[in-house]
């Protein structure tokens, strides 16, 4: 009976176990909204069982349609709506960006001619254009890189008003019907080498919440979301970044993560600062999570040598930096030096830390040890990579610039399952959104709905 017993209470152990790796998929699946950049939780995981892992221009397409204008942002979706936000050129038309990492890219001026910054609403089961709003007209006060766009910030919902931030403009709220609310204007910031603006604003309770990080005057700032009043704004000692804050609700509070070249920063929701760490890359762009009871932060700019993935956990004070010799100590867990990609998001699931390289790697780690369990394995044909990889169903899906999907079993061993390929060949940045059993991607000129028919 006593062995008995212990067996039950450990499957029951194993069981919690492992669904706490998925980041919880009792509740991925019963969740059919998708309101901010990856997810509720930041995790790009929805473990829906109606969710395709095979598409091609002619299956399994819901429904395709046209978007106007250039933007990166991603989708987002509440209940039967997808909203996505680009910025038009009403003359000349959009230069033409080359896929892959390259120089040359910089634009020391804007164009100058006239532009129109929308937000647009889809129906999710029919992908009919419900509405669309222009929030701001005008000639851009800033360049941009050519690869990125005047609309990379991928707005946030709670449902009820969808919350849009375009860096160089403006923070602008409305209703999910599509009725202006408020707005707040933002003053033009210079970025390093003037490569425009992407952190994506976040909810938390009441609070609006965006990083600012230029070569002026960065900053974190919160605002009323019913209001648009600024309820705080603290300082950063910070350079250009391009990562979106994360809130952390761990075991002991909440926190906001904001990660930097300088020192990654952790913040209470009144904008205090609760610790910090140093050793990123001099470029940071990837949004941290949380999984495991542990957060992971990375920044891998491919010139660097310093390329950190970190594991955190909860309850730090001060400044927590690593030793130059040390790879983990009191509230850092674990840390791989060299491991980050540049541009995706890595992922966390069931168990396992999926690091997708922007020139077609794959890499994996024991998400609560950091030992590899499996080194740098190259997607056939991957090429570059832009968008952050997502998890379904027990499968890695990582979309390259090209429109071209590569399925990967998740689990220990690497294997490449197949390959969905759009035939339009567009280029594709976006991360897509996953919402009741839909996948919803962006490329340059159109937005897909996959689901199975």
């Amino acid at each position: 009976m006593f062995f008995r017993r212990m067996i039950i209470l450990r499957l029951l152990f194993l069981t919690a176990w492992a669904l706490s790796q998925v980041g919880g998929v009792s509740r991925s699946v019963a969740d059919e909204n998708w309101p901010q950049f990856r997810g509720a939780d930041a995790l790009g995981v929805a473990d829906h069982p109606d969710l395709p892992d095979r598409w091609s221009e002619t299956e399994n397409i819901l429904w395709k349609k046209s978007v106007p204008g250039r933007g990166w942002s991603s989708p987002i979706v509440t209940g039967d709506k997808v909203f996505v936000t680009t910025v038009v050129r009403l003359s000349g038309g959009e230069e033409k960006a080359k896929p892959g990492l390259y120089f040359g890219g910089n634009r020391n001026k804007p164009a100058q001619v006239e532009h129109h910054w929308k937000i647009i609403c889809f129906g999710l089961n029919d992908g009919k254009e419900l509405w669309q709003r222009t929030l701001y007209r005008g000639i851009p006060r800033t360049p941009r890189h050519i690869k990125n766009s005047y609309a990379s910030e991928t707005p946030v919902t709670d449902g009820k008003r969808v919350y849009v931030l375009f860096g160089d403009v403006g923070l602008y709220c409305l209703t999910i019907d599509g009725k202006p609310v408020w707005s707040k204007p933002l003053p033009a910031c210079k970025t390093r080498y003037d490569w425009g603006t992407a952190s994506s604003p976040i909810l938390h309770q009441d609070k609006l919440i965006f990083v600012s990080d230029n070569e002026d005057s960065s900053y974190l700032a919160a605002f009323d979301k019913q209001t648009g009043k600024q309820l705080w704004k603290v300082p950063r000692d910070e350079k250009s970044n391009w990562a979106t804050p994360f809130v952390w609700k761990n075991r002991l509070r909440t926190e906001i993560i904001v990660p930097g070249s300088g020192k990654n920063r952790s913040y209470d929701t009144d904008g205090k600062l609760l610790y910090e760490f140093g050793g990123s890359s001099s470029i940071t762009i990837a949004t941290p999570f949380a999984a495991n009871g542990l957060l992971y932060v990375t920044s891998g700019y491919v010139l660097d040598p310093k390329k950190p993935v970190f594991a955190i956990r909860p309850g730090a004070s001060g400044d927590i930096s690593l030793q130059p010799n040390e790879t983990s100590n009191q509230f850092i867990v674990w840390c791989q030096k060299k491991a980050a990609p540049y541009n995706p998001c890595s992922l966390a699931y069931r168990g396992q830390l999926y690091v997708l390289l922007d020139r077609g790697f794959l890499t994996s780690y024991d998400a609560l040890t950091g030992k590899p369990v499996y080194g740098k394995k190259r997607i056939p044909e991957g090429k570059s990579f832009t968008a952050s990889p997502w998890a379904s169903n027990g499968k890695i899906f990582c979309l390259n610039e090209f429109g071209e999907t590569f399925v990967i079993k998740a689990g220990p061993q690497f294997e490449l399952l197949h390959t969905n390929k759009l035939a339009s060949k567009e280029l594709c940045m976006a991360t897509p959104a996953l919402a009741g059993g839909k996948l919803i991607l962006r490329t340059g000129d159109n937005l897909y709905c996959i689901a199975r028919k």
